[in-house]
């Protein structure tokens, strides 16, 4: 009878996984330990390792799938062995017994038929893999075990930074299941010649620093634009796991707020000396303020996007929404690629929009499809304000007014004009760190209206 192999629960927290890729092949031969598949979890990429010898009689999943935890994933089983529509062929099962880390499975005299309690849908703890990071440190008994041709059993990544390091795995004792090495047994493990570290393709590789400085705080990885509009990004495992625990704990749209204080004294100067130009629109801070942002979102799209419940829509295209009161309510007319218009074509823009919003006359298209929104209070004398997200966008700037205060400028006290800037970020795709560095570069435009022409 072949053996099921099932979607394990990786993590504690695990309720389905993404089978990334598969490592065997159907027809392969497995041996206990060996890896067949990657597996995406809410935590990390893990490995999903065989738990029976034999053969790989069938992939039941392919790769890019979702499985919850305890479903069938593939079969292990005798060369030519039955299965039916990617399922065991209809013959008694001998009951097992759940395998410990580290042993072979054992089989039980058939049993009486099962109940509900005996198909328990999560693996008994003892077969649940671990993440490398968290596993137990090695033990003195622990030695290197071969597979059934020889082959020292070891995690792919062990195996990559061995080979970095030049370091031989004959003489590194495993922890992992089945006495596999796993990275953490290549701690103070030397290289087994001077100069050995190689890169996996054979290339010398300088030996990394014992105290290397920490990795800078990882950026969204934006697809690059080819052309289209948009592109839609598929959530990871991690990601949806962000999405349903904030939302659980605060709300349909988990939000949090940043605040920044910005010095005007520049963009005031600059919109008085806007004023004698020609005889177009006047352009008003806030004007000042859609070009800064759009400018911005351009050097940081991971903050123009939008949350679709089962995927994240990056825009290569940026369609600034800002707020306008009318006489019952709130409207949002959108300025098209607010990035790629002069002042004046925003300002001409900006008070057209606004007008026809106030007169009950912008079409659908005017007021949908922004990807990001602007809601300013500034000139009703409101110093600070934390606005409402409007999905499906994920961030919204809300603007208080222009103030003049003391404060410490080049070793001394002086009245500056200042302004306060709040924005509400969806925490299901803008996080902290990414909310904080897009409004850092909004700040220093505002501080530097040049940069946005230069």
């Amino acid at each position: 009878m072949p053996t099921k192999v099932v979607m394990e629960a990786l993590s504690p927290t695990m309720e389905e996984g993404r089978l990334v890729e598969w490592k065997k092949r159907e027809g392969e031969t497995v041996a206990v330990g060996d890896v067949l598949a990657e597996v995406e979890t809410d935590k990390a990429v893990m490995e999903l390792v065989a738990r029976a010898a034999g053969t790989l009689l069938k992939q039941v999943v392919p790769a890019g799938a979702t499985v919850p935890v305890s479903e069938l994933v593939a079969l292990i089983g005798e060369p030519g062995e039955p299965v039916e529509n990617g399922k065991p062929a209809p013959v008694q099962e001998p009951a097992t017994r759940p395998t410990p880390t580290g042993a072979r499975p054992t089989s039980m005299p058939p049993a009486a038929p099962a109940s509900a309690a005996a198909e328990s849908p999560v693996p008994p703890p003892s077969t649940v893999r671990r993440p490398e990071a968290v596993a137990p440190a090695a033990t003195a008994a622990s030695t290197p075990m071969a597979g059934t041709a020889g082959r020292i059993k070891a995690s792919p990544l062990a195996r990559r930074i061995a080979a970095e390091r030049g370091i031989d795995l004959g003489g590194v004792a495993g922890s992992g299941p089945e006495g596999r090495i796993v990275l953490r047994d290549l701690e103070g493990a030397a290289p087994s010649e001077p100069g050995a570290a190689r890169r996996p393709d054979g290339t010398p590789t300088a030996r990394a620093a014992a105290a290397a400085p920490a990795p800078a705080a990882p950026r969204i990885a934006v697809p690059p634009s080819d052309g289209a509009p948009f592109t839609d990004v598929p959530l990871t495992q991690l990601r949806k796991t962000i999405a349903k625990r904030l939302v659980q704990s605060i709300g349909p749209i988990p939000t949090f707020y940043l605040t920044t204080e910005v010095d005007m004294e520049r963009a005031w100067d600059a919109r008085e000396a806007l004023k004698p130009l020609g005889d177009g629109p006047k352009v008003s801070f806030n004007d000042i303020i859609l070009k800064a942002v759009a400018s911005a979102l351009r050097q940081h799209p991971a903050c123009n996007a939008w949350w679709q419940d089962d995927r994240i829509r990056y825009w290569h295209e940026v369609h600034v929404s800002m707020a306008v009161a009318i006489e019952d309510g709130l409207i949002t007319p959108v300025i098209r690629h607010t990035d790629r218009k002069s002042l004046r074509e925003i300002a001409a823009e900006a008070q057209d929009l606004a007008g026809r919003a106030r007169e009950r006359r912008l079409t659908p298209e005017e007021y949908t499809g922004g990807t990001f929104s602007v809601s300013n209070l500034g000139m009703l004398d409101i110093d600070e304000f934390t606005a409402v997200i409007n999905p499906p966008e994920t961030g919204i700037l809300a603007v208080g007014r222009i103030v003049e205060k003391a404060v410490a400028h080049d070793g001394q006290v002086a009245l500056r004009r200042r302004m306060r800037l709040t924005m509400s970020c969806d925490h299901r795709v803008i996080d902290g760190a990414t909310g904080a560095r897009f409004l850092k570069t909004l700040k220093a435009m505002l501080e530097n209206p040049l940069v946005m022409v230069w």
